[in-house]
């Protein structure tokens, strides 16, 4: 039996309530960071696979486990005709398959290049299907919450604040004290969500699933894409997320070989970054508040572009300048946060597929984050070694390559974003109404 928080969507999300339902982000968060950030760099620099390899396979595994997301959100659909018990014991499972699948890529039990890439491969592919059904299911659980715009900013930032903080727990303990303790961490961390969310605010259940031809099942799994307002959203969420992406890729290349900074440095320039993201959220909670939740994101677009561009200048030692650009786009980076799952869930809403086919958008949804971080790895670290860019490299014009391509390309599709988000969301829409159905 599920003991649950009895839910009203019009009153106002308590802190405990919150708590239940986003402590799991933190856990799901904690592994993107080592699976998106920390591994390209652990496999080209600590186990010597050629940069272009790692690149091209990173971006393999991405577009496969992307290109089954959509399918994970339809079985999150099929859960959640079930029963919750249903949808938090696959949960469960997929957290240990997920835990599993953590500890085998970083400790791997074979040392040749070619085996190594092979264990890399599996390793991923193993880990990222287990991650993405874990935050399909979810993210669905706070569609299903219900609410207004305010309301689901809430619901989201919960889910994401949570998910900073376990992005900084990350980033020190794999920097302090290594991969090992940072797996134990994990693993409790983890299984503390999951049993958060047995206690957490029960979310609608859909009918009862009936049976499922083949051709239904494509139909509901491709229904997203026949909506307009679904396919304005996501060219928008594509072309911010790839403006995103690309500096979390070649963080650690810029840090350690242009900036010449040292473990712990790099360590505080991350913890700075999503703190201040976390620290900004309920202020840009009072932005949506008052300007709406488009016209808020926009303004992250562009404050992140005034204040992350200044890193393309930057020179060996200028730690203390680029740990201040990454308070102020940490900053920005609230918006991003806060916003386009907020705006994803309004549309669900509108669109009468709250309770019914959440998984299906959020399939969708979660693929197009794949392939933000597949074109941002399988696309840059391949141009960057044709550039003559090499781990450790301190070629004065190679590394002006990786600033450039570090700092200035993010920021030309961080305008080109904005640039769609405001004549696909906000120039057609009523502001008070938000995404235009």
């Amino acid at each position: 039996m599920i003991r649950t928080l009895a839910w009203d969507p019009s009153q106002a999300l308590s802190w405990r309530t919150g708590l239940l339902y986003g402590l799991l982000g933190l856990p799901l968060a904690f592994a993107a960071l080592p699976l998106y950030v920390v591994l390209p760099h652990y496999y080209a620099s600590e186990l010597g696979l050629p940069l272009a390899t790692v690149g091209a396979l990173l971006m393999l595994v991405r577009l496969i486990d992307a290109g089954a997301d959509p399918l994970l959100g339809y079985l999150s659909d099929l859960l959640y005709r079930r029963t919750l018990q249903a949808v938090l014991w696959v949960a469960g499972a997929s957290a240990l398959l997920l835990g599993s699948g953590m500890a085998g890529l970083f400790f791997p039990l074979v040392q040749k290049p070619g085996a190594l890439a092979l264990w890399m491969v599996a390793g991923l592919l193993f880990t990222c299907l287990a991650h993405s059904l874990l935050v399909i299911a979810h993210q669905a659980w706070g569609v299903r919450l219900g609410g207004d715009a305010v309301q689901r900013s809430r619901i989201v930032a919960w889910r994401e604040g949570l998910g900073l903080i376990g992005v900084v727990t990350a980033s020190a303990l794999s920097v302090v004290w290594g991969a090992g303790v940072m797996q134990v961490v994990f693993a409790v961390a983890l299984l503390a969500g999951w049993l958060a969310l047995w206690h957490a605010p029960r979310p609608a259940l859909a009918a009862p699933a009936q049976a499922v031809t083949p051709p239904l099942l494509w139909a509901v799994v491709w229904q997203p894409l026949r909506q307009a307002a679904f396919r304005r959203l996501l060219a928008v969420f594509l072309c911010n997320g790839i403006a995103s992406a690309i500096p979390a890729a070649l963080m650690l290349f810029f840090a350690q070989d242009r900036l010449l900074a040292t473990q712990p440095q790099i360590a505080l320039f991350l913890v700075l970054y999503f703190v201040s993201g976390a620290v900004s959220m309920p202020g840009w909670l009072r932005v949506v508040r008052r300007f709406g939740l488009e016209r808020a994101w926009l303004t992250g677009m562009l404050l992140a572009v005034a204040c992350f561009g200044w890193a393309a200048v930057l020179q060996g030692g200028q730690v203390a300048a680029f740990a201040l650009i990454c308070v102020l786009s940490g900053v920005a980076l609230g918006a991003d946060l806060a916003v386009p799952g907020a705006l994803l869930a309004l549309l669900i809403e509108r669109q009468g597929a709250q309770g019914r086919q959440d998984g299906a958008y959020l399939g969708w949804w979660n693929l197009a984050t794949k392939l933000n971080l597949a074109l941002a790895a399988g696309a840059t670290l391949p141009l960057l070694q044709w550039l003559g860019y090499q781990p450790g490299s301190q070629d004065p014009v190679a590394l002006q390559h990786l600033a450039w391509i570090y700092a200035l390309l993010p920021c030309a599709l961080k305008l080109m974003a904005a640039g769609l988000l405001h004549r696909l969301l906000i120039a057609p829409s009523n502001p008070s109404k938000g995404v235009t159905p």
